[in-house]
């Protein structure tokens, strides 16, 4: 084991014991307090992922996106299972370094750093960097001369809700000068990095283009005399499994596009950032109604049809988008509650919406809702809600607004423990049932493809 990850981090449950199950007690048996909100976080989930990634991408070494989630018990079982971390700032780098995370397994990834952050970087001996333009280049130049640079370049994301090339990227066109300013610069250019965009891209076949273009570039810096070495394939997975494209689609793609241009024992070393992938269904959120207010019908002008009434009810509940639904602002999400009280089938239901506990008129959760009448106290179970919506302001106590409770089965645990693959040097093929958490029935059959995480 790494030590990362203990025992005493989560809640040891036993195979078979469910999300559901484990919300029931804490509901029923946590504080009455009628504010009280908390994440149940299934580290089988996340272990189930791992494994998952490895088995349909297995040239490719995930660098997990910190600003995703950046809760602890998260960065403690990714850090246990051997993966690397992609930064955004100061306090990810800190975060991850006050865990223990050795600095060659974090990668600092934004092209738009501040001098400041770039200064911190280098004191950590964090090395690989990247750019998208001569400004941030000379930053980093003056900043972290010794730095490994890493060249982003603009992508085709015309199909993913999160269109991240209209501010980030350097064109195709561009990417020739850059390499030659950088060179003058001293900069060592050791790679190219990409992003087909966020929230889970409609077309898989975006990743295929980018590939091809990333060789172009490989190209460029070969002839310049630079030792291109690092592929950066991003983010955009999905993290669900209501997503339009199933990862193991976006992986089949991706794969021979790597097979094409970057062809295996051609010595390069193939990165991606994954992100949302690794944690968004692994989190459960539970919140309350703290306020409820009618809206009679002659202020909805809705008419009564088919016996459902013309009242509207508007519900406050313990946390808002400026809390554990900040999703809605940072990740388009459209929140869809789940009553833990399951309502008789004869049940009225009204027009309902959903807002946070402050009076921001931004502060608006959901919308056009179909509920029966709830009460002062009720519980509302959201799922999926592991992306952007915990740790995007945590410290490096780990402090959240919102307390998360971790679990993983026993069965999971002692997997982990066994480091759930072979040591580096085992080349035996390794292949037996295991549960990564509380309801997986599949075996997953990994080969001896991982290792340790590290760009160095």
């Amino acid at each position: 084991m790494a030590g990362y990850l203990s025992e005493s981090d989560f809640v040891m449950v036993e195979e078979g014991f469910t999300t559901r199950d484990l919300l029931e007690e804490l509901t029923l048996g946590g504080p009455q307090d009628e504010g009280t909100s908390f994440f149940v976080a299934d580290l089988g989930d996340v272990v189930k992922k791992h494994l998952r990634f490895l088995k349909n991408l297995p040239r490719v070494r995930p660098f997990y996106v910190v600003k995703c989630n950046s809760s602890p018990g998260v960065l403690r079982a990714l850090a246990e299972l051997g993966l690397g971390f992609s930064c955004a700032n100061k306090a990810e780098m800190e975060l991850l370094r006050h865990i223990g995370v050795p600095a060659h397994k974090i990668i600092y990834t934004s092209p738009c750093k501040q001098a400041a952050q770039v200064k911190q970087a280098a004191r950590l001996g964090i090395r690989m960097l990247s750019f998208d333009n001569e400004v941030e280049l000379a930053k980093v130049a003056r900043s972290h001369p010794t730095a490994r640079m890493v060249l982003r370049i603009a992508t085709d994301d015309s199909c993913s809700p999160a269109r991240l090339s209209m501010k980030l990227g350097a064109t195709l066109k561009s990417c020739r000068h850059l390499l030659e300013t950088a060179k003058k610069m001293n900069m060592e250019v050791v790679g190219v990095s990409f992003h087909v965009g966020s929230g889970c891209s409609s077309d898989p076949q975006a990743f295929t283009q980018s590939i091809a273009d990333a060789r172009l570039v490989f190209e460029m810096g070969t002839e310049l005399g630079y030792r291109m070495h690092i592929l950066d394939l991003g983010g955009g997975f999905p993290g669900t499994e209501d997503s339009k494209v199933r990862f193991e689609e976006m992986a089949s793609v991706i794969n021979s596009a790597l097979d094409m241009y970057f062809p295996e024992g051609c010595g390069v070393d193939i990165l991606a950032e994954p992100g949302r992938y690794y944690v968004a269904s692994a989190f459960t959120l539970a919140v309350r109604i703290v306020a409820k207010k009618e809206v009679p019908s002659d202020q909805t002008g809705l008419d009564e049809e088919d016996g459902a009434s013309p009242k509207s009810i508007v519900y406050h509940i313990s946390e808002g988008v400026y809390g554990a639904f900040n999703c809605v602002f940072f990740d388009n999400a459209c929140p869809m509650p789940i009553l833990q009280k399951k309502p008789s089938p004869d049940q009225r239901v009204y027009s309902s919406s959903l807002w946070g506990p402050t009076c921001d008129d931004l502060d608006h959760v959901a919308e056009g809702l179909c509920l029966p009448e709830l009460q002062l106290g009720d519980w509302l179970i959201f799922e999926n809600m592991g992306a952007y919506t915990v740790g995007t302001t945590a410290s490096c106590s780990g402090q959240q607004t919102c307390q998360t409770t971790y679990a993983m089965s026993r069965v999971t645990w002692e997997a982990v423990r066994g480091r759930l693959l072979p040591p580096e040097e085992d080349t035996e093929d390794m292949c037996k049932p295991l549960s990564c958490g509380w309801e997986i029935a599949d075996t997953l059959c990994v080969g001896p493809v991982f290792a340790p995480t590290s760009i160095i």
